[in-house]
C-alpha cells in the first residue's frame, strides 16, 4: 500500500515537471513565433533615363503597273533612289536590305468601272536597321526629297520608326541596388515610426523592368523602371 502511494506521488511529481518545463518551452516557442512576425513589407523604386541604342526605319513604298515585269522594275527603280538617299544621309549598305515585293492584282476583285487604272500594284519595305540615331533622327525630315524624285512612301502606322535600348542587362545590377536603397530607407523610416530598428531581409522579389518612351516628342530616350519588393525583420 505504501509503495503504490509513493509511486503515485512521485508520478504526479514527474507530471507537474513536465507541465511547468513544457508550458515555459510554449511560451519562448509562442514569443519566437510572433518575433518572426514582426516583418514590414516595403516596395523600392529606380528610375533611369537612357539613349537608345538601336533604330529602325521602315520605308515602305508602293509602285503600280499593267505588267509584271513593268512592276518588278518600277520596284527596282525606286529601291535605287532610296538607296542612294541612304547613302547621302552616311548609312552604309550593311545596315540596309529590302524586302520582297507584296504584289496585289487589282483586276481580281474589281468589274467594269470599278476597275482600277491599273491591275497589279507591288509595295516593299526598304528598312534601315542602325545604331547612328543620329543620323536617323536628321535623316528622317528630309524624305519630302525622296517624294519629289516619284517615290510613293506610305503613311501605315505599321510601318512606324522604332527607338530601342538593347543594353539592358548592363544597367540592371546598379538599378536594382537602388530599388534596394530606396525599399530600405522606407523600411528604416518605418521602423524609426514604430520604435523599431531594420533587420535582416527575409525575402525579396524583383519586379519587371519596363522600358518606355520618356514622351511621344522624344521616342530616342528611354525611361527605365523597377520595382523590388523586400520583407525586413523589425529589431527592438
Amino acid at each position: 500500500m505504501y509503495h503504490n502511494v509513493f509511486a503515485a506521488a512521485v508520478l504526479g511529481l514527474a507530471i507537474a515537471i513536465g507541465l511547468v518545463t513544457g508550458g515555459s518551452y510554449l511560451k519562448s516557442a509562442a514569443i519566437q513565433w510572433k518575433s518572426a512576425e514582426r516583418t514590414v513589407t516595403v516596395k523600392g523604386l529606380a528610375e533611369r533615363e537612357v539613349r537608345a541604342t538601336l533604330a529602325l526605319w521602315p520605308l515602305h513604298f508602293s509602285v503600280t503597273g499593267d505588267a509584271l515585269g513593268e512592276v518588278q522594275q518600277r520596284v527596282n527603280a525606286q529601291a535605287d533612289i532610296i538607296r542612294a538617299f541612304l547613302a547621302d544621309a552616311g548609312f552604309k549598305p550593311d545596315t540596309i536590305t529590302l524586302t520582297s515585293p507584296e504584289v496585289t492584282d487589282r483586276f481580281a476583285n474589281s468589274f467594269g468601272n470599278q476597275r482600277p487604272p491599273s491591275r497589279y500594284s507591288a509595295e516593299a519595305t526598304m528598312l534601315v536597321r542602325t545604331e547612328a540615331i543620329d543620323a536617323v533622327k536628321q535623316a528622317m525630315p528630309r524624305v519630302g526629297e525622296l517624294i519629289s524624285q516619284g517615290v510613293v512612301l506610305s503613311p501605315n502606322y505599321n510601318y512606324r520608326t522604332e527607338f530601342l535600348f538593347t543594353e539592358l542587362e548592363e544597367i540592371k545590377p546598379e538599378m536594382i541596388a537602388a530599388a534596394t536603397a530606396d525599399a530600405r530607407k522606407a523600411a528604416k523610416q518605418f521602423a524609426q515610426d514604430s520604435g523599431s530598428r531594420v533587420g535582416a531581409i527575409r525575402s525579396a522579389s524583383q519586379g519587371y523592368f519596363s522600358i518606355s518612351d520618356l514622351d511621344s516628342y522624344t521616342p530616342d530616350i528611354k525611361r527605365v523602371r523597377v520595382v523590388t519588393t523586400i520583407d525586413y525583420a523589425l529589431e527592438d
